[in-house]
């Protein structure tokens, strides 16, 4: 049986015109399928609408995706047959499905709507007909502390309170639901857990492969044999997450993964670094400033940042102290300055905090520059800012917060929970501040969470990373800034490169006054062609990358040009281009290249054949390992203690925050 619980947060289900004329549409099955191999995961989710109306009705499924995450397929049924997208500059697309539309003839279109999601307008669903579309995206897996995290985005964050005021939803499944995942690792993986979903099925296969099996199928113990067993209605209003964990042993490592099949052209690469567990525990004790988002958007949310809040203050020794402050239209402060940390203290204030109710607007402004405006220079501070990041009173555009970020010598670690949080905006504050970012969803795992939180925040940092390959040519890599590398965390680059053979490979940092210097050596591959999704991840970094720069400094023609360029070759949906279905005919009318099409059989057939071989060692430096001891994870000495490591293991609830800290302050004691 699916469990699913339902939280005050629009859903990510098919919407119709709230004129009353017409009730919604009916989602009639949801079937998603999840493959993690080499590093990415590749969802495929196939989705029915059922008009249950005598007219041809227009249809718009909107749905969030995870943000490292590209679409690289959307079909749309006709006649029975499946058609696959193709990418379009936006203008361009629209036009042809509106006159498509207008002929009345099939038509699907893609949007990317901000950096909040995705709508699927679809025409037309034929009365008391079903259509079907399918669509794909590809995403590279975070791991944190050996631990693996993968999310399937339902909520849609509720937010957006113009498409609230205009929009109804129906995201109710009328008839099959199913999750599946299918985990292929060359390495073994200890255990697998969805915190949110308890009664997925889970089932290990091999010591590196796993399935994840999810439905509304509910038998009865009053079934008779043989009688068809009956479907829960479920709602689409709920996270998917996944964690799965790799042992405490695995050790640190280099990964490599390619695609070049010519060995005349370039190729792609994703390198993947795991650094070994040298970034030493910091002892002083330390200032933790809360600033919490009290707004109306937080509302269905509000209860478990609060849990959150409550078990990091929890997690506090007799020599810290914190201070919380609120804000919603304006900004204000509970605690009146740092209090001890004493058991008196955190009972008083985290009751207090669990007992406020959001209203409002968000004035993100305000309430992160209270927190800047009173840290004791002698003493390590971590500013934990817990909101949906969606400001929309006060100052409010990215440049004024770069800005606030800037007047201050701080770094910015950002936990971002929700689908419709202003992602671009606390990523930039982050980068900018050289501090990390972590996404969160309310289907997380609070203790977990918190507790690889305050390991990165409570240990030293690798900062001002450089990383340097040399003996044979690449070039066009992304991220081009690495930033620094905190407690835990994998480094991920994807780039180009020319010819093959052996490479050096060096990474260079600071802790403090001492640099740090790691290198290794091994091969490039002159010809690979078991992964081709690798060109569109590359891609989409590379968008990411430029349309960061845009985000930061303004729209700049150029660079607008340059994104499109690289959507329209890679089959990429972005702000400026979409993904339009036709019939065939009007595609060869229209003249439009099946460049997409062509790329996905290609695609497609890596993937068969990967899933037909057994997984791939990808560790490229076994013969001279570059970073030596072990991965840091959350049990091991220096950490949050004996047993932490199961903490992402034990309980079901969300948290979000972000926290800050003095750059420069490395030896002294900083947080």
């Amino acid at each position: 049986m699916l469990c699913i619980y339902t939280l005050n947060s629009h859903a990510a289900g098919l919407l119709s015109p709230a004129d009353g004329s017409i009730p919604p549409l009916a989602i009639r099955d949801h079937r998603v399928n999840v493959i993690i191999q080499d590093e990415y995961a590749i969802t495929t989710v196939e989705q029915s609408f059922f008009n249950p109306h005598d007219q041809d009705l227009e249809a718009v499924y909107s749905f969030p995706i995870p943000e490292s995450a590209s679409v690289a397929e959307f079909t749309m049924w006709i006649d029975g047959q499946p058609v696959v997208g193709e990418v379009m500059k936006r203008e361009e697309a629209r036009n042809v499905y509106t006159t498509e539309k207008n002929a009345g003839r099939e038509a699907g279109l893609t949007e990317q709507q901000g950096h909040k999601t995705f709508d699927v307008t679809v025409f037309p669903v034929r009365g008391a007909q079903e259509t079907k579309i399918r669509i794909v995206y590809i995403q590279p897996i975070l791991i944190d502390h050996s631990i693996a995290s993968l999310v399937y985005p339902l909520e849609e964050g509720g937010v957006d309170e113009e498409k609230l005021q205009f929009w109804t939803s129906n995201d109710t499944v009328t008839g099959v639901f199913s999750y599946d995942l299918h985990i292929r690792s060359a390495s073994p993986v200890e255990a697998v857990r969805l915190p949110a979903h308890p009664a997925a099925s889970i089932t290990q296969v091999s010591p590196g492969e796993w399935k994840v099996h999810l439905d509304n199928m509910a038998p009865s113990p009053q079934q008779e044999e043989g009688a068809p067993t009956p479907k829960v209605n479920v709602r689409l209003d709920t996270d998917i997450v996944v964690y799965y964990r790799l042992p405490d042993a695995t050790p640190p490592s280099v990964n490599l993964v390619t695609y070049k099949p010519l060995k005349d052209k370039p190729g792609v690469f994703m390198l993947t670094l795991v650094p070994g567990d040298d970034l030493a525990p910091i002892t002083s004790g330390s200032d933790w400033v809360f600033v919490l988002d009290l707004s109306g958007s937080m509302v269905g949310k509000y209860a478990s940042l609060a849990e959150g809040v409550e078990r990091a203050i929890k997690q506090m020794r007799p020599e810290d102290r914190f201070r919380i402050i609120a804000f919603n239209n304006s900004a204000w402060e509970i605690t009146k300055g740092f209090v001890s940390a004493t058991e008196e203290n955190k009972h008083a204030y985290t009751k207090q905090v669990a007992s406020t109710k959001p209203e409002g607007s968000t004035n993100l402004y305000d309430g992160l520059s209270m927190a800047l405006g009173k840290l004791d220079a002698d003493r390590p501070c971590a500013i934990l800012l817990v909101t949906d990041g969606v400001a929309n009173v006060g100052l409010t555009s990215q440049r004024d917060f770069l800005d606030l970020v800037g007047e201050k010598d701080i770094r910015l670690f950002t936990f971002i929970m929700g689908n419709s949080a202003n992602r671009p905006l606390l990523r930039a504050m982050t980068e900018a501040s050289g501090g990390f970012s972590m996404a969160v969803s309310n289907s997380d795992d609070i203790i977990g969470k918190i507790l690889q939180a305050k390991s990165k925040v409570t240990h030293q940092a690798l900062n001002n990373v450089r990383l340097q390959i040399s003996g044979i040519k690449t070039g066009e890599v992304a991220p081009e800034q690495l930033g620094a590398i905190y407690r835990g965390q994998r480094l991920m680059v994807f780039g180009r490169y020319f010819g093959g053979g052996e490479a050096t490979l060096r990474l260079t940092g600071k802790v403090g006054p001492e640099t740090k210097d790691y290198s290794t050596r091994f091969e490039f591959p002159e010809v690979t062609q078991d992964n081709p999704e690798l060109l569109r991840m590359w891609a989409f970094a590379k968008i990411s990358m430029m349309q960061k720069e845009m985000d930061n400094f303004g729209e700049n023609p150029d660079i607008k040009g340059a994104i499109v360029d690289m959507a329209l070759e890679y089959g990429l949906v972005t702000e400026y281009t979409s993904m339009l279905v036709v019939r065939e005919e009007v595609f060869q009318k229209l003249g439009i290249e099946r460049k997409n099409k062509a790329r996905r059989e290609t695609e497609k057939a890596a993937q068969s054949a990967r899933e037909g071989s057994p997984a791939q060692d990808r560790r490229a430096d076994s013969a001279s390992p570059m970073f030596t001891g072990r991965r840091a994870n959350l049990g091991s000495s220096g950490s949050a203690g004996a047993g932490a490591a199961d903490g992402l293991f034990i309980m079901t609830l969300p948290f979000l925050a972000a926290a800050a800290l003095r750059k420069g302050r490395q030896t002294t004691g900083r947080v």
